[in-house]
C-alpha cells in the first residue's frame, strides 16, 4: 500500500490518543506506521527537501487539522492528547474523519474560511508572480501561522517565565549588557508601575524602564498614564510597555503628547520580534537560493 494521506490518518490518530495520555510525536509515528502496515521503505520515504519523512509530515498535518477542530490539544511542544470533545466523537464510532467531517466544528470552519479567503486572493495574484515571489509569499504565510501559535503559548506561560522571555528578547536585541545584570534589574515589584530597568546599550549610557504585563485584555490610556507618572517619579526619559494584549487608540495617541519617550509593544509585535530574533523558535530547514555565476564563465 502507499503512504496514506493526512485525512486517512485522522481517525487512526484520534484512536491512538483515546486513552487520554500525552503522546510524543515519535511514539505516534511508531504506533501509526505499525497500525497502517507501512513498509520500511514507506516509513523512510522523504519529502523533496530531504529533511523530513512524508509520513511524519502527513501526521503533522492531521494533528494540525484535528487541533483546529478542537478534538486534540498540545499541552507542550511535541506532545498531544485527546480532548473531551475528541473522546465524545470517538464514542459515536465514526467510519472516518476527514475535512468534510471536521467542518461541523466552528474552530475548523473559521480556519477553512480564513484559508479560503487567502486562496482567493492567492489565485488572483499567482499568475503574475515569479517562483521567487512564490517562495517569499509562502515563507510569510508560514511565519504568520507560527506567530499566531507563539502568541497563544506566551499568553499561557507563567508571569515569571514571561519575565525571563522579555529578558532574553531584549538581550538578543542588544539591550541590557549581560544576562546577569538584566536579570537583576528586572522583576521589581510594585514600584509605581515599573517592573524593571535595563541598559539601553552595553555601556549603560542610558536606562530604559520596563512594564511587562501578560494579559489577554486591552491596555487603555489610564495604564499608560500611570506608567508615565512612574517614569517621571524616577526622572526617567525612556520606557517600554510590553503586553500580550492590545493597546487602545487612546493609549497609543497619549504617548505622542508626553515628554517621556514610551514605546508600546503589543502581543503581535512581541511575538514578531521573538520570531525575528530566534526567541522561542528553531530553524528546521534552510534553502539556499542560487543564481548563475557569470564571472565563472568569462574565461570559457
Amino acid at each position: 500500500m502507499s503512504i496514506p494521506d493526512y485525512q486517512t490518518i485522522m481517525l487512526p490518530l484520534l484512536e491512538h490518543l483515546s486513552d487520554g495520555k500525552e503522546k510524543s510525536t515519535q511514539e505516534t509515528i511508531d504506533a501509526l506506521s505499525s497500525k497502517l502496515n507501512l513498509t520500511e521503505e514507506e516509513k523512510k520515504e522523504l519529502l523533496p527537501s530531504g529533511n523530513q519523512t512524508i509520513f511524519k509530515n502527513r501526521i503533522a498535518w492531521a494533528k494540525a487539522y484535528l487541533k483546529k477542530a478542537g478534538l486534540i490539544e498540545s499541552p507542550e511542544r511535541g506532545f498531544y492528547r485527546i480532548t473531551q470533545l475528541g473522546l465524545k466523537i470517538l464514542n459515536t464510532k465514526p467510519d472516518k474523519i476527514d475535512n468534510k467531517f471536521l467542518y461541523q466544528f466552528e474552530g475548523f470552519r473559521d480556519f477553512i474560511k480564513q484559508t479560503a479567503n487567502k486562496d482567493d486572493k492567492e489565485n488572483v495574484q499567482k499568475e503574475n508572480r515569479t517562483p521567487f515571489e512564490d517562495l517569499e509569499y509562502n515563507y510569510q504565510e508560514i511565519k504568520k501561522e507560527i506567530i499566531s501559535e507563539m502568541l497563544k503559548k506566551v499568553k499561557e506561560c507563567s508571569p515569571d517565565f514571561f519575565e525571563k522571555l522579555v529578558i532574553e528578547l531584549l538581550l538578543k536585541m542588544g539591550y541590557g549588557g549581560s544576562r546577569k545584570e538584566a536579570g537583576k534589574h528586572l522583576g521589581m515589584r510594585g514600584d509605581g508601575g515599573i517592573d524593571g530597568i535595563i541598559k539601553e546599550d552595553k555601556l549603560g549610557l542610558d536606562a530604559i524602564y520596563i512594564q511587562a504585563k501578560r494579559w489577554d485584555g486591552v491596555v487603555g490610556r489610564p495604564e499608560i498614564q500611570r506608567f508615565a507618572g512612574a517614569l517621571q517619579g524616577q526622572r526617567a526619559k525612556k520606557g517600554v510597555f510590553i503586553t500580550t494584549g492590545k493597546f487602545t487608540k487612546e493609549a497609543v495617541d497619549y504617548t505622542s503628547f508626553i515628554d517621556n519617550r514610551i514605546v508600546l509593544i503589543d502581543g503581535d509585535e512581541l511575538v514578531t520580534l521573538m520570531f525575528d530574533n530566534d526567541i522561542g523558535v528553531t530553524t528546521t530547514n534552510l534553502y539556499a537560493i542560487k543564481k548563475i555565476d557569470s564571472d565563472f564563465f568569462l574565461n570559457e
